[in-house]
């Protein structure tokens, strides 16, 4: 199999507060909403690329670093920048991890989600992406 197989992805996750998820997301990070489903934003971080919250009443914050949005970019500057001046919960300033060989910092979002701005210090992604071997078996069927 040489070429990708699903059309989109979306990483759905729940919100104590939905007007407040969908104010930051929406005013603060820039996210373009791509559907309301009332209960449920969608929003468009990259192409093929989607993030959704949904209302839950009754949960509890994530625990400190299990989940961690990290959201690639090339101005990690600037962005460090705009969030201070809105208020948001910063842990440090922009910095080169060298380990990853990443520059970047780290916001939490008002359910205490983990924000992570990123830019790659090497060329992302790679020229050519490995895909896995092809077993041989027949792609799923698709309908319209």
């Amino acid at each position: 199999m040489t070429h990708f197989v699903f059309d989109a992805q979306i990483t759905f996750l729940p919100t104590a507060d939905l007007k407040a998820c969908a104010h930051f997301y929406e005013t603060i990070i820039l996210l373009p909403l791509t559907l309301d489903q009332g209960t449920c934003r969608i929003y468009q971080v990259a192409p093929g690329g989607y993030l959704g919250f949904c209302q839950h009443d009754h949960i509890a914050p994530p625990p400190d670093g299990w989940v961690i949005l990290t959201l690639v970019c090339d101005d990690v500057d600037d962005w460090y920048a705009r969030l201070k001046a809105q208020g948001v919960t910063l842990e440090q300033p922009p910095r080169e991890n060298e380990q990853y060989r990443v520059y970047h910092f780290f916001a939490h979002d008002p359910d205490g989600y983990r924000l992570e701005f990123q830019r790659f210090l090497d060329p992302f992604p790679p020229a050519t992406p490995h895909f896995p071997p092809d077993p041989g078996l027949p792609p799923p069927e698709r309908t319209a």
